[in-house]
């Protein structure tokens, strides 16, 4: 088996097919957008393929060290004009290819008129071993 991540973007990826930001959603199509993502999730832990997920508010920083005995640097809020992860799952999966088919499942959640979104999602296997090691990460 191997863990794949699984982001879906708020923005800066490309654009989705039904491309109707969540804010403009009624509250019965975002209720069916988190109900359909909840069924997903229950489906892959009856198959042992999911791990976890959760949904992400569009606020954040970015934050870094900025040297011993200093306070961190930060970086935002930017909601308005960088790339935002709306949200992420694990899934554990035995090759890629699943896990290409299971985040192209979960793009067709439905968003706006009730219609599949079609977003893309970022599909990014879990480092296996550090780069030139033959040791295994945990």
């Amino acid at each position: 088996m191997a863990k794949y991540l699984l982001l879906k973007h708020y923005r800066g990826a490309p654009a989705a097919v039904n491309d109707v930001p969540m804010d403009r959603w009624t509250p019965e199509e975002i209720s069916a957008h988190i109900r359909y993502m909840n069924d997903f999730a229950a489906r892959l832990e009856k198959t042992g393929e999911f791990v976890d997920g959760q949904a992400l508010a569009p606020d954040g920083m970015w934050v870094r060290s900025d040297g011993e005995g200093r306070p961190p640097v930060t970086d935002g809020p930017f909601a308005e004009t960088k790339d935002l992860i709306a949200g992420w799952m694990v899934i554990d999966v035995d090759s890629q290819e699943r896990a290409v088919e299971l985040a192209g499942e979960l793009s067709a959640a439905p968003g706006a008129g009730g219609k599949p979104i079609h977003e893309w999602l970022e599909v990014r296997p879990f480092l296996a071993a550090p780069p030139n090691s033959t040791e295994s990460c945990h």
